[in-house]
């Protein structure tokens, strides 16, 4: 019978071992985010029309934002995003 490898370690362990620990925490990032914009854009009960016009920018580049699937964001649309919300973005460089 073959041992298995992962048992006993997590689940970070496991995907580390195959080699998408950080494209997973990344995607998980970029859920995390959409999440927290949607939340306050029903919060503050703007439509994706509105918050586009806070913006400057196309209800397309909101979408794309709001998307947890596409992981492009730039800096300096999600500090528009922040604005149009009255917050803003802190970012962190925390160890490996």
């Amino acid at each position: 019978m073959k041992k298995n490898i992962h048992r006993g370690s997590d689940f970070r362990d496991f995907l580390k071992a195959e080699g998408i620990l950080e494209e997973v925490e990344e995607r998980a990032l970029k859920q995390a985010l959409a999440l927290q914009l949607a939340a306050l854009l029903k919060k503050n009960e703007l439509t994706k029309s509105e918050m586009a016009a806070r913006m400057n920018t196309s209800r397309a580049a909101v979408d794309r934002l709001l998307d947890a699937s596409n992981p492009s964001v730039t800096l300096t649309t999600l500090g528009k995003a922040a604005r149009a919300l009255g917050r803003k973005v802190r970012i962190e460089l925390v160890p490996a």
